[in-house]
Parts: C-alpha cells; structure tokens; sequence
C-alpha cells in the first residue's frame, strides 16, 4: 500500500512539473514576441502590453520595453486582485503565474537587449510576433492556466452577464487597439488589429494540439475479426454499437474507436485486408480524456479471454432466456 502511495505522488508531482514547464515555456515565448518583434518596432497590440504602450507614449524614458513591463506588471496585480475578489481562490492559483511570469520576462529580455529586434521589417515583425504570442498563450491555455491581464475581465463579464469569453477578449484586445488609434498613425493601428487577429487564429491552432483524435465507426458483416484486430494488433479498445439498416432493416453492428492521425493509416489498411466492402467513416474529436490518452495506456489482454458481448446479441430484449424470465 506505501509502495502505491508513493506511486501516485510521485505521478502528481510529474504531472505539477510538466504543467509548471508549460506555463513557464508559454510565457517565455509570449514574452518574447512582445519584447524583440512588437514593442522595437513601435507596434502595438490588445492586452496589457497595449495598455503598457498606451501610457509609455506619455513617459520618457531610454528603454521603452522596460517602461512597458514595469505597467504591464502593475496592471495585471490590479487586474488579479480583482479577480480574487470576483472568481475566487481556484482562479487565483490557476492565474497567479501567468500574472507574474509574463511581465518579469519581458523585463529580462529588456534588460539584456534593450530596445534591439530580430528584424526592421514591420510586415515580419508583426507575423513572428502575433505567430510567437499564439504558440505562447496556446501552450498556457492548453494546460488550463491563464496568463493573467486582460484575460480576467471576459471571465467576470460571463460569470455575472453571461458573455462568452472569446468574445469578451476580443472586445477588450480590439478595444485596446483602438484607444492607441489616438496616439499612432492609422497604419500602425492596423498592424496591432491584425496581430491580435494573427494570435487569436494561433491560439486556436495550439492550444488543443495532441488532443484532438481520429473517430473512427466501422460497418462491417466481418465485425469480429475486425474487433480482434483493432483490439489485438492496434492495442485500442473498441466499443461495439448496434443498429440497423434504414433501407433493409437488417440489423447491423457497428464498431466505434478512437486513434491517432498515424494508426488511422494502419487501421483503415487492416479493415480493408479483412472486408473490402466495410463502411468506415472517420470524424475529428477535438479532444479525447481517458485510458491511452490523457492516461497511462494499459496492456490489454487478448480479446479471446475476455468475455464476446456480441452473444448477446442474438438475444433480442424481448426474448425470453432458458429461466423464462425477461431479458433486460
């Protein structure tokens, strides 16, 4: 029992490690998209960089990204306090990271580099930086964590007003962009629309990377050896459906699985070794959570020894069994 316990804590703390990894990763690049691509080439964008931009405009300074991470830094402590006060102490862990990470990077790179970029192009720095701020703030998002600013007001708007969160953050971020409107030529502000455009669609890209899988639903008058080798040779479970035809109604059987992009390959091949009239459909889940997957993949013992649920299909709920009681 101690050997388990010690087991399983050792798994929590694999899995604190991998997520604190991610967030620190997330944040590193995030930061560095604002840093040498955005901030150098007096560009701008939605969040609390944009804000931090807003005010530096109105301060002198000779380092101007170091300005913008020390108001970035503020006003996400403000924004997270408030949102201690509104969502609670699970948001206030899930959060606390992000809050602090992203500004304390910025500062570093800004401390190292000063106010230099990778490039003068501003076409080039607004994709690497609005590509690099997606990958950053996906990784976060993907592991469930926040990084802070701007992200907490859509959360309260949906709690107490019930407005979607996507579409809160892109009021805030647009909203952002267009008060720099005033302070920067049009052609500036419509750098910073489009980056934040650029993130959004990379957000969306990254975040659910690795999660998403192949459905796949098998017809097939060959379901047994099909099962069997789904379950043998691939090493998936494999969940048996039943139906009926809408033309004929005959009654059919229909496997459902769940695979990767490159066992998808292999299973299609084997399905059409064993019957090459099978009908075989395959759709995208976003995501999948559970047993060879989100956890540990177990070895699964050959189909033989485990008990044929197919025999009970030939007895209809109606049919009476040998005890002469109903079948359920």
């Amino acid at each position: 029992m101690n050997h388990l316990k010690e087991e399983l804590r050792q798994i929590r703390w694999g899995k604190f490690l991998k997520y604190l990894a991610i967030v620190v990763a997330g944040n590193l690049i995030a930061s560095a998209a604002s840093a040498l691509f955005i901030l150098p080439n007096n560009l701008i964008m939605g969040g609390t960089t944009g804000i931090g931009i807003f005010v530096e405009h109105f301060l002198s300074g000779e380092n101007s990204s170091m300005i913008v991470s020390g108001i970035v830094l503020i006003a996400n402590v403000i924004l997270y306090l408030i949102g201690v006060f509104l969502l609670g102490k699970k948001f206030a862990f899930a959060t606390l990271l992000g809050t602090f990470l992203y500004p304390s990077f910025m500062g570093m790179y800004s401390a190292i580099l000063g106010d230099r970029t990778l490039t003068d192009n501003p076409v080039l720095a607004m994709i690497c930086g609005g590509v690099l701020m997606g990958v950053g703030i996906g990784l976060v998002v993907r592991v469930g964590a926040s990084t802070g600013g701007t992200d907490i007001p859509p959360l309260i708007f949906h709690k107490f007003f019930g407005l979607p969160v996507s579409v809160g953050m892109w009021i805030i971020d647009l909203s952002v962009v267009l008060l720099q409107a005033f302070i920067m030529p049009i052609e500036t502000t419509i750098y910073g629309a489009v980056i934040v455009v650029i993130y959004s669609v990379v957000i969306d890209k990254v975040s659910p990377i690795g999660l998403k899988k192949m459905q796949v639903k098998i017809v097939s008058k060959k379901y047994r050896e099909i099962r069997e080798m789904i379950l043998n040779k691939l090493n998936r479970g494999v969940t048996q459906l039943f139906g009926e035809t809408g033309f004929l109604k005959e009654r059919c059987n229909v496997l459902l699985t769940v695979v990767s992009n490159r066992e998808l390959v292999r299973l299609k091949d084997e399905v059409q070794k064993i019957d090459p009239e099978a009908f075989l459909t395959v759709s995208v889940v976003t995501e999948v959570r559970g047993r060879g997957f989100s956890r540990d993949k177990i070895a699964l013992p050959k189909s033989e020894e485990r008990f044929d649920a197919e025999d009970l299909e030939e007895v209809s709920p109606s049919q009476p069994s040998e005890s002469g009681k109903q079948v359920p």
